[in-house]
């Protein structure tokens, strides 16, 4: 298990520097200049050459990654351009919002997908069960930022139950969560409904049904733990990534959250933040899927880790 854990720690910091590495090359790759849009485009030659010899941009690239490479190391983020701050102050500042809502999320989530997804999986082809995976695939069809542009319409502006957006109370949660929740739902309980169809004619579940065992708790004791594990291995990376923000939802709510943040450095070419905020995001999938497959071995005994 040790040196199974050292290998994974090893690959992902392996990961983290190719990331790096991409990132950077991609954020000069445009015709862009980063000092160019700091300073806005009407800005005189000298006041943007003061801007790259200030920021160090007038360095080449190679110099530019390495002396980056070298403050991350000792844990140094850099300052970012753009909001005038150290960029790990600048991502922390924003990360309570953003695990708010990603915990809020993807609770909703499970607890409306799982249990979905097992009672189209018990009542397989009753018509119920059709009109239920019609609406399912009708929700995951839909934008995330369209859900959410039609919850604005109906709750905010005609009923006026919500607030159009912003941060603070359980008011202003509601909507951004079910503009991801409702498709994140559907697209679980499909999954669900589907893994459960596959065993259901394994030897333990014939086994099950033989010992006298309802249909129900058959499902819930015995098939459910196995059908789970693809659907563990999916909300582990989707709260990862939930933690990295998400850009069009804090857009349409006025979110304060990572992924607004980032837009708005993308926008201004904010190397330093764009790359905290991409490395974060990589850390943070990378140890999802080493946690998505621990959990593995207690969902299912027989799984062990190589």
């Amino acid at each position: 298990m040790i040196g199974y854990l050292l290998r994974r720690l090893l690959w992902t910091l392996i990961t983290l520097l190719g990331v790096s590495l991409i990132t950077f090359l991609l954020i000069f790759a445009g015709p862009s200049d980063p000092a160019q849009a700091l300073v806005g485009e009407k800005a005189t030659g000298v006041s943007v050459e003061h801007i790259r010899q200030q920021y160090g941009l007038d360095q080449p690239l190679y110099r530019q990654y390495f002396r980056y490479m070298g403050q991350l190391v000792r844990g140094n983020l850099g300052d970012s351009y753009y909001f005038r701050r150290p960029v790990l102050e600048a991502m922390l500042s924003k990360l309570p919002a953003t695990a708010l809502l990603a915990v809020s999320i993807m609770l909703v989530s499970i607890l409306i997908g799982i249990p979905l997804g097992v009672i189209a999986a018990l009542r397989n082809g009753s018509l119920f069960e059709r009109g239920l995976m019609l609406v399912q695939m009708f929700s995951i069809s839909l934008p995330t930022f369209f859900v959410g542009l039609l919850l604005l319409y109906f709750f905010t502006f005609q009923l006026r139950w919500f607030p159009t957006g912003g941060y603070g109370s359980w008011k202003h949660l509601v909507l951004p969560t079910l503009a991801v929740a409702i498709p994140w739902s559907a697209w679980y309980a499909i999954l669900l409904r589907s893994n459960m169809l596959d065993v259901i004619s394994a030897d333990y579940v014939r086994t099950a049904h033989a010992k006298g065992l309802s249909k129900r708790i058959v499902a819930l004791r015995h098939m459910l733990r196995n059908a789970l594990l693809p659907v563990v291995t999916i909300i582990g990376l989707d709260l990862a990534s939930l933690l990295t923000g998400i850009v069009l939802v804090e857009a349409v709510f006025n979110w304060p959250g990572i992924g607004l943040q980032t837009l708005q450095a993308a926008q201004h070419l904010d190397v330093p933040m764009v790359m905290g905020a991409v490395l974060f995001g990589a850390l943070l999938i990378g140890v999802a899927n080493l946690l998505v497959d621990l959990l593995y071995t207690w969902f299912d005994p027989r799984v062990r880790l190589e």
